[in-house]
């Protein structure tokens, strides 16, 4: 158990989360207020609040699960990141900041109508539900483990204290206090690394040597393979994950639009994706210190069964000192608000935005704002319920669940946006096409490769024999854009070309710059 002064550091986190709403609640008056903190942010705080935003408790908990269950190769989505988003940001944020007001699937409706628009923000708004349950489940389980609390009244406990920062504080307050729990964050995962390291005999030198000889920090296997988790299979997934979260995800592209400026709005995303990968680094390399510790480098025996991502808890329950328990957990927990609030707003901003505006065209700001709020209320019940179903469910390789749920979700929804900005010639129609290729897609590959029932009846859903999906899960998500791109550019010459503006694709951008 938790001793007193644990407590007091986590409850004092949670009042000054909490307090840090208060502290901004008189200005969020306005949805450019609520929604965008007047787009007068510095670039430094989008930045680490961009940087919060994409770690939270599974970066915290599940990675350094995966450094000790196995090796790096989970990490190259991440490597691939800032190698992509480098490319593409100089182009994406004047594109948004010059063509939406505040949804980022406004892009999609401007370049290929509404439907397209309605698409993509039920996609991201399945996407971030599943992603929200994972990390309020993820963080009940930890904090259970760790203090003997119902895991269900953890996720209650933390879920209202989202919802009433975000409700309180709006956008403004979410990027400042992500700002003071990103530090957190990074000085929480530095601490744990320290105490791991000091514990073993050799150190850092002891944990290089023994996890090398292992194979434990490979990047995994460089063959062409497809049907295995190997290199290119994560590499080719960061890519995509990556044009998906930086060209399409609300959570993202509502960061371009509170700055003052297109060129701080390209620092702070830069800032935040060059942030992220040595965070991201930190934790798996917890998992692989954590790996030598207890593999005979002064480490005591684990309990039978433990689970690769409860490692960490029980490390952190058992052999770290009184007073840094209670700020690991706090960093924990700083790890999961500062994803779960920028959710809850985003997800607000897209429910008034794409649908509420246009049912009630001739609604006031006031009510928008008003309305905008009292989603982030229905969101963030819904999603407490989703984690409590989680919990109830039980839990088999969270991290694998995260990466499967966001290709199920993403729908080719950066394959969407490479048609826009790339290919002048394609048009609302030729992508109905695409979807429909894309959905007929996604369920063959889903049906033909999950199996159902236990044992001896265990069967697929529907059985193709030799053509049935055979690749690895996380190829899906690639795969479903690449035939949305490919098919929706395809159909697009069986009907007229569109007559676009230049600022919506990025040959008009070039001519523009001209």
């Amino acid at each position: 158990m938790l001793h007193t002064i644990d407590y007091v550091i986590i409850v004092i986190s949670l009042i000054v989360s909490i307090g840090v709403g208060v502290g901004f609640s008189r200005n969020q008056s306005s949805t450019a207020q609520f929604f965008a903190a007047g787009k007068h942010m510095p670039s430094w705080a989008i930045g680490m609040s961009i940087f919060a935003t994409l770690v939270s408790s599974v970066t915290f908990l599940a990675y350094p699960g995966s450094g000790f269950g196995g090796n790096w190769v989970l990490l190259v989505q991440g490597i691939m990141v800032p190698l992509t988003v480098i490319f593409m940001i100089g182009f994406v944020v004047p594109l948004y900041r010059n063509v939406i007001g505040l949804s980022a699937y406004e892009y999609f409706e401007k370049r290929f109508g509404y439907f397209a628009r309605v698409y993509s923000s039920l996609g991201f708004i399945l996407a971030h539900f599943s992603k929200m349950g994972t990390v309020f489940f993820l963080l009940a389980l930890a904090i259970s483990s760790m203090t003997g609390m119902d895991a269900y009244h953890v996720i209650i406990l933390l879920g209202i204290a989202v919802i009433v920062l975000t409700v309180l504080g709006g956008m403004e307050a979410i990027i400042w206090l992500d700002v003071i729990q990103g530090f957190l964050l990074i000085f929480g995962g530095l601490l744990a690394l320290i105490i791991i390291l000091v514990n073993i005999d050799g150190g850092l030198g002891t944990v290089m040597s023994t996890a090398w000889d292992a194979d434990k920090m490979s990047l995994g296997s460089l063959d062409w393979d497809f049907v295995n988790l190997t290199f290119w299979v994560m590499a080719i997934n960061g890519i995509f994950y990556a044009i998906q979260k930086y060209g399409t995800d609300q959570t993202i592209v509502q960061r371009y639009l509170t700055a003052g400026s297109d060129k701080d709005a390209i620092k702070a995303s830069l800032t935040g994706v060059l942030l992220v990968v040595p965070v991201w680094t930190l934790f798996m390399f917890i998992g692989t210190a954590l790996w030598v510790y207890y593999s005979g480098g002064g480490g005591g025996e684990l309990p039978d069964g433990l689970r690769s991502d409860a490692v960490f808890p029980h490390f952190i329950m058992n052999e770290l000192p009184v007073g840094v328990v209670g700020l690991i957990i706090a960093a924990l927990m700083a790890a999961a608000i500062s994803s779960l609030d920028s959710d809850l707003n985003c997800l607000a901003a897209v429910g008034v935005d794409d649908y509420y505006s246009r049912l009630r065209p001739e609604s006031s700001d006031r009510e928008r704002t008003i309305v905008g709020k009292v989603i982030v209320i229905v969101a963030g019940i819904a999603a407490i319920g989703v984690a409590s179903l989680y919990v109830s469910a039980g839990d088999t390789g969270v991290l694998g669940v995260v990466f499967m749920l966001y290709a199920i979700f993403s729908g080719g929804i950066a394959g969407i946006f490479l048609l826009g900005v790339l290919v002048p010639r394609a048009n609302k129609k030729g992508l109905y096409i695409g979807i429909a290729a894309c959905v007929l897609f996604t369920g063959y590959a889903l049906l033909t490769s999950s199996p159902v029932g236990v044992g001896d009846n265990k069967r697929l859903l529907l059985d193709f024999g030799a053509f049935n999906y055979t690749q690895h899960k996380y190829m899906l998500g690639v795969y479903s854009h690449v035939v949305m791109f490919f098919v929706g550019w395809a159909a697009s010459y069986l009907f007229p070309a569109p007559d676009l503006e230049d600022n919506l694709t990025y040959q008009g951008w070039k001519r523009s710059r001209a």
